[in-house]
């Protein structure tokens, strides 16, 4: 898994300015999907999705920051039932429930406190890629003690070294600046979070035995601080960038919560063009560096013979708005944010016959944890999991399918909401995409709407035009139904209940009945006790 990486910005979906040739062999031995959609347009959330298989709205870690509250199935979980070891190395951007763990009496530092502090993962190493050293979730000790052991010392070698650079009059910068972008970070290439982190994904895979495992091995890059070692800080220039993606329509938007947004700090340096001139350039030299680590990664599995037998999936947990919509990061619900790259290798002989093609289906995050589970030889609880395996795409066959995805987001933390004058309680929004137009609900306003068949650049948006009532309705309807789904009844299989609706009241109870004769024609008996 990257971060922040958009879909756009590979070469095997399309992309002309780059080149990412080892994704593009991956795509070619295994299923493309070419319209993979996240459940929230932002780290945390999203990757809670990804990691319980369900919808933000059941997880309910809304934000960065929000926990995962304790019970609440993970892919770990899942996994460890059909004995595979679920493994991380890397970001998960997890927060634990630690109110919740101290409530139940569960130690942090037990095996079953490691577990839930951890998404369900066991850690084989952890990095999250934050700043400042005393951060509470910041988890780069290790890229720390890799750097130092490497002659990169400092209070904060991830800031000093992978995150500064020095500049043409010989000054320490900061890649947080983005005027820095352009200054090569001051850690040599060999030692840069993407390299080290594929180092440690390939000790990990040595180091496992005949126990199954699945390995989380998951990129800090291209995810901001935009800053790059040489010499993929100067691979590109601002020549090489594609065209900026927004309007004056989308510039003088009336709608109040666009206008909000594209009023937030971020998105305002991010309308620049001198800043996304400097920025986006580096952003693919990241996106190129991730390349080549992977083609590393990808050459140990030949040589070792391991991709004969194990299943290999590349994806993002979002995009980058990068100036598009006059916008920056991510957030929201444009396909530069939303929709992600999603590639699987299927060793299997069953998946001979689609190894190079793609699938145009509306794809979820949530749907890898049953592919996982199912990969394995699990059973896939419905009750639990809200997403659809799609082991089917990967052998050939066309199960029924979802006819729209659901995407959503929490701004309450965000200036935008403040600015609004928002209620925290309000400050949500939810996407419902059909595959041609896209329906964002925005709580306390009118929705936004974009047709992408006719505009698939999603410049012109048409929530307060009257000839898209009929569709407004519609859409409206699919999220009303999607809300009215049971999202949390997740202790009762649906076997179990159809079990006790097969046997109406429990044994002994008798509600209802005017005498012994009704009840002896619904085929029951009066209980031992009520006999006399």
């Amino acid at each position: 898994m990257a971060d922040q990486l958009r879909w756009d910005y590979l070469s095997c979906y399309g992309a002309k300015h780059i080149s990412t040739p080892n994704l593009d062999w991956l795509a070619s031995q295994g299923v493309r999907f070419n319209r993979a959609y996240v459940q929230a347009p932002v780290c945390g959330p999203s990757r809670m999705s990804f990691y319980t298989g369900r919808y933000v709205r059941s997880h309910g870690a809304t934000w960065n920051g929000f926990p995962l509250r304790v019970g609440e199935p993970t892919l770990g979980d899942h996994l460890r039932q059909s004995g595979v070891k679920c493994s991380l190395v890397g970001k998960t951007h997890m927060t634990p429930d630690r109110e919740g763990m101290q409530r139940l009496g569960i130690a942090p530092e037990s095996t079953i406190g490691a577990l839930v502090s951890e998404c369900g993962f066991e850690v084989f190493v952890r990095d999250d890629g934050t700043n400042h050293s005393d951060y509470p979730n910041r988890h780069a000790e290790d890229y720390d003690q890799y750097l130092r052991k490497h002659g990169m010392d400092g209070d904060n070698p991830w800031e000093e070294w992978a995150n500064t650079g020095i500049a043409s009059d010989g000054k320490l910068v900061s890649g947080w600046m983005l005027e820095n972008a352009s200054v090569a970070a001051r850690v040599p290439k060999e030692h840069s979070e993407t390299a080290w982190l594929t180092t440690r994904g390939i000790e990990y895979i040595e180091s496992q035995g005949e126990t199954p495992w699945l390995c989380h091995l998951s990129y800090i890059k291209p995810h901001w601080p935009y800053m790059a070692p040489e010499p993929y800080n100067r691979l590109y220039n601002s020549a090489d960038l594609p065209p900026v993606n927004r309007s004056d329509l989308e510039k003088n938007t009336d709608h109040p919560f666009l206008q909000a947004w594209i009023n937030m700090r971020v998105s305002q340096s991010f309308s620049r063009d001198e800043i996304r001139h400097t920025v986006a350039p580096v952003y693919m030299g990241l996106i190129k560096e991730l390349d080549d680590q992977l083609g590393r990664l990808f050459d140990y599995l030949k040589s070792s013979g391991k991709l004969e037998n194990t299943m290999v999936v590349f994806c993002s947990d979002h995009g980058d708005h990068m100036g598009d919509h006059w916008l920056g990061e991510k957030d929201l619900f444009h396909d530069c944010s939303a929709r992600v790259p999603l590639i699987i290798y299927d060793p299997r002989e069953k998946a001979n016959s689609t190894r190079g093609t793609s699938v145009d289906q509306l794809v979820e995050g949530i749907d890898l944890a049953p592919t996982f589970i199912e990969y394995f030889g699990g059973e896939v609880q419905p009750h639990v999991i809200e997403g659809r395996s799609l082991e089917p795409w990967l052998h050939g066959d066309t199960p029924p399918w979802r006819s729209y995805c659901v995407s959503e987001y929490d701004y309450a933390t965000r200036d935008a909401r403040v600015a609004l004058g928002i209620d925290q309680n309000d400050a949500r929004l939810a996407m419902i995409f059909d595959g041609r137009f896209k329906y964002i609900h925005v709580e306390g306003m009118r929705p936004l709407l974009f047709d992408l068949e006719t505009d698939p650049e999603e410049v012109v948006e048409l929530g307060a035009n009257p000839d898209y009532a009929d569709h407004i309705k519609r859409l409206a309807a699919l999220h009303f139904e999607w809300s009215r789904q049971h999202h949390t009844r997740t202790t009762l299989s649906a076997d179990t209940i159809e079990k006790m609706t097969a046997a109406r009241e429990p044994p002994g109870i008798l509600i209802g009945y005017a005498n012994r004769k009704e009840l002896e024609d619904d085929g029951l008996t009066m209980p031992p006790h009520a006999e006399r």
